[in-house]
This record gives C-alpha cells, structure tokens and sequence, in this order.
C-alpha cells in the first residue's frame, strides 16, 4: 500500500478561514475541492432549481392531468435502497399533492432481474394502473415502456442511470444523464429526482391555483428519505446532493423523520440525536438493501411508508433479522471466494490482473458484496457470479463486478463483448460497479477475457493500492468535541471522510474481539500517547510505522478520549 496526502490549494483554505470556518475544516474541505464559503450553504434556498432537468416540466403536467382525472398510478421501484427511499418519496409526496389512488410494485430480483420488463408492465397492468412510474429505473427498458403502451398506459420514467443507445419512448423522460440534458448536478440518486420531479409536480399544480405558497403541502417532511437513498446509493456528493443530505440530517437529528426511520436508528442501536452520513451508509442502508437481498423489497418499502409507530419498530426488527441472516451468508461466501481467489495465484506472487470466482453454493443476492470485500482485499477489478435462481435458468450464471480506480468496468464488459460474441447474455453498469448474466459454459471465456483486458488496460501503478490521506493531524485537533464536529459534516463517495496520515510509535500491540481479529494498538503520536485499532488486521506492525487514520470518540465509564481508526500502513 502506498499513502498518499491530497493537496490543499492554499488561496482556499485562506479564503475559508477568512469566512470564519475552522481552520481544520477549512484544510479538509479546500482538499475536496471547496473554494468558496457559498458552497458550503446547505440551505434549501441553495438547491438547484428543479427547471433544469430536461423532461421535468412535462412530467409535472402529466402527473397533474393523473390526479385531476383522479387515475390510478403505480411505481415500479428498485430493489435497492435508493429505490426503496425514491419508491416511498413517491408514494408519500403523491398523496401529500392529492393522488388518491397509489400503488406500487418491486421486482423480484431473481424472478425478473432488474428493469421495467414487458412482464412487469402487465403485472401492472392488472393491478388497474392507468399511469406506470418508475423510480430509480427504467431508462434502460425500451420493451417494457413499449408493453406498456400496448396495454394503454401512460409512462414516467424517473432514473439516474446511464442510458443506452435508446432512449425508451416514454411519455416523460427525467434523468439528469440523457442526451441533452443541462441539469449541474449528474450524480442525482434516484430518490433525489422523484424528489425533484414533485417539486415541479407542486409548482405545477401552484400554477394551476390547488394552493398558493402558504397553504402548499410541505415537501421537505420527505427529506430524510432522500437523504437516505442519496447516501445509501453511494453517488457522489456534489454540493447539492450535500445539502440534499445535510437537510436530510437535520431533520432526524430534531426527530423530525418518518417513524420507519427512527425505527431503523433503534434497530441498529444508533441515535438518531446524533445522526451522521455514516449511519445512512453503514447502518440504515443495509437492512434496508437486505431485504432486496434476500426477502421482498416491499418489506423495506412498507418500513418507509407506514405511519404507525409500532409497525414501523415490527418491519424494522424485522429488517434487522434479515441483515443479520445476509451477514452470515456474506461472511462464507466472502471466504470460500477469497479462497477461491487466492488460489488463482502462488503466496509470493502478485494476484491476477482481474478476478473471477464461481461456486455453486453461492447466493445471487450477496454476490455484489462479495466482489466488494474481494476488491477491497487484493485491489484488483472483481467478479462473483452465482447459479441463478429463476425458474426454468439453472444453466445461467448471475455475476456482479466491483473496480478499483482507473478500469471502467462497463466498458471493460462491452469490450468483452465486441471480442467474444454471445458470451454475455445480459449487462449492465457503470465505471466501479457492473453486472452482467451468462451461461455457465462461458465460464472461462469471460474469465479470461476479462483478465486479458485488465492485462491490456492496467499498469503497475493503477494495481498498487492507493490510500489518499489528509497529511499530518495537528496534536490540539485531537480532541473530542471537534471529533464530534468532524462526524456531524456530510462526508461520503466523492467527498471522503478526513483520514490523517503520519509516521507514530508503536509502544504495545495485542490482538482483540472475537477470535482475535482486531489489533488494539498503544500509540504515541506527537510525543503523546494514544490508543488505536485496527479492525479486521491481525498482522502486528513494527515502530515507527506510517498509519493512515480516522478519529474516533470511546467513551467507557462516563470519560471521552479520542483514538485512532487505522485505515492502513506503509511498511
């Protein structure tokens, strides 16, 4: 592993401290890219205006001729957490500007695979629907918006995915990523445009004369959930999706959230009182994503929609079993796969330049994770597939890829694709994360088809692993209020939570937890003593050594003391 310390322009880091930002705040974020206090305005004032998404304005006056007319509106949503929080953003702001009759539908991930299928428009089609929606979907399903057509439906499209070559034909397009489309922020999640598409559906209906300024219904109640999904979705934080997040957070911290949320904070024993991005990522998100994994997406989307406080803690217990029940799956598949991997190359060698790995036993519904822990393990693009699951296709396998920085795993598959034809089935995707469905005889071709791309497209330095760092941390900013400072800003994809880097002593190390898989470290830093761990790392480290490092509070019988979060070392 090789540290590295992001640069800091210092005419901005200047220009935030003049603005009266903390001089340590005013270092991270100058190193993200911030070079003016106007973008760190998270107030709703400073959102983009919904005008400049292409298709918006006619989405608005369609949904507002639907519940004029008083028709019946379906969603089809995603079976990810960002669809979930677009579906109940869906569902919760149609009610809110009068739709009285809104349902919705989630695909079966194994059954239907993911998209607007012509099967899922006639799904919808019996359920009585006059108008189908999707959230977080769709722009990649021509067939399904023609089917649906057929059967007399009228179609809006809400995505924030890549298109293809084809636009489907819909009745209304909202996706900030289509061709021709002006829109500053490209990293919109999928909840983030319904929640922009119901901003103009006000504005629409404002026009209209429904309700003027006081008397409209208040939209920000959803911003929690568009929070979320943002997080969640792992988009990057542009300024706006920040202060779409920052918004969000606000409101939970003062209570002011859906109960199904509040009762995901007590499911994973976190306070809501003191919410962060991190608990939307890594405590939230996945019991939702779990139920898509592993159950029915309805179950997630139901936690998210109900208002009965009881219920919501019911789904969310629930929820909770599931994440714990997917865990267990992750954590034999995350073994058997690295065994798998590890096999693939000698101990003193190098890994491959891409890894491919199959076994039987493997549940599709965690093969993404997989590929994840598998990339993050040995820094190399990572495929996990599984047999799949759906009636009547035992001979395909379902995979699911995850990349390191400098190969476009998409593309990687479209170029396999072009070099050997027929081996892919089905694929989809963007730059860090693609899935694609093949047969089980291609195997082996897309296996080394993709390592020989990897091969062409990959240098020694890309498949070195990178940790970009903050530099030093100065001993006075190792304290626990600006600890807690630091924890209550919206960090995430794009814009990385601070991580400091610097040569410390090791004065004792020992190993912790639960089969003693953690180092628990004694440090001194700056000829000061401090603690550290290291979670998951076994390996004991010499002194001095370069740590990489997050700051993290422990608090044991009522004393705060700040330790070290060890991201990585350079031995």
């Amino acid at each position: 592993m090789k540290i590295t310390v992001r640069e800091t322009p210092p005419r901005s880091t200047w220009a935030l401290e003049q603005a009266g930002i903390h001089p340590l705040l005013a270092r991270l974020y100058a190193a993200r890219g911030v070079s003016s206090p106007q973008e760190l305005d998270a107030s709703l004032a400073q959102l983009l205006p919904p005008q400049g998404l292409q298709g918006i304005q006619t989405a608005a006056t369609l949904l507002a001729d639907a519940i004029a007319q008083n028709l019946r509106l379906c969603i089809v949503a995603d079976y990810d957490c960002d669809g979930a929080t677009a579906c109940a953003v869906a569902i919760r702001g149609l009610r809110l500007l009068g739709a009285q009759q809104v349902d919705f539908l989630v695909p079966d991930r194994v059954v239907d695979g993911y998209g607007l299928t012509a099967a899922i428009a006639r799904r919808v089609k019996e359920r009585g629907a006059d108008v189908l929606i999707t959230v977080d979907n769709g722009i990649g399903s021509p067939e399904g918006v023609d089917e649906a057509h057929a059967l007399g439906m009228q179609v809006l499209i809400t995505d924030h995915h890549l298109p293809s070559n084809q636009v489907p034909a819909a009745d209304a397009v909202v996706n900030p990523n289509q061709p021709g489309c002006t829109f500053a922020s490209k990293h919109l999640s999928g909840v983030g445009v319904m929640f922009y598409v119901l901003l103009a559906l006000r504005a629409e209906l404002r026009q209209r004369g429904q309700f003027d300024a006081t008397s409209q219904p208040r939209l920000d109640a959803l911003l929690p959930l568009v929070a979320l999904g943002t997080v969640a979705d792992v988009v990057r934080l542009d300024a706006n999706n920040r202060r779409l997040v920052a918004q969000g957070l606000q409101r939970v911290r003062a209570g002011q959230m859906p109960p199904g949320v509040a009762a995901l904070f007590r499911a994973a024993g976190r306070d809501a009182r003191q919410a962060s991005s991190q608990d939307f990522g890594f405590a939230l998100g996945p019991r939702i994503n779990a139920a898509g994994r592993l159950a029915d997406m309805a179950l997630g989307i139901e936690c998210l929609l109900t208002d009965d406080a009881s219920r919501a803690d019911e789904l969310a217990k629930l929820l909770d079993s599931i994440n714990r029940e997917r865990r267990e799956i992750e954590g034999g598949m995350r073994d058997q796969a690295l065994a798998l991997a590890e096999n693939l190359f000698a101990a003193e060698d190098t890994p491959p330049p891409a890894i491919t790995v199959f076994d039987e036993a493997f549940h599709e519904g965690v093969v993404g994770i997989v590929a994840s822990r598998l990339k993050d393990k040995l820094h190399r693009p990572s495929f996990v597939f599984a047999v799949s699951g759906a009636p009547g296709k035992e001979q395909e396998l379902k995979g699911s890829g995850r990349s390191i920085v400098g190969f476009h795993l998409r593309d990687a598959l479209d170029l396999l694709v072009k070099r050997h034809p027929g081996v892919l089935l089905r694929f989809g995707g963007h730059a860090m994360a693609a899935g694609c469905t093949i047969d089980r005889a291609q195997l082996d071709t897309f296996t080394q088809g993709l390592a020989q791309i990897a091969q062409e497209q990959l240098d020694a330095a890309t498949l070195t692993r990178q940790l970009e760092t903050d530099g030093p941390l100065a001993p006075q900013y190792r304290r626990a209020d600006l600890v807690d400072t630091l924890q209550r800003e919206v960090w995430g994809q794009g814009f990385a939570p601070p991580t400091f880097s610097e040569e410390v002593e090791v004065l004792s190390q020992r190993l912790v937890g639960q089969d003693g898989k953690h180092l628990s470290l004694k440090l001194k830093h700056q000829g000061e003593p401090v603690d550290g761990i290291w979670f998951g790392h076994t390996e004991q480290l010499p002194s001095p050594v370069l740590l990489a490092f997050r700051l993290d509070v422990n608090e044991w019988q009522g004393q705060r003391k700040v330790q070290f979060l060890v991201e990585g070392a350079q031995l």
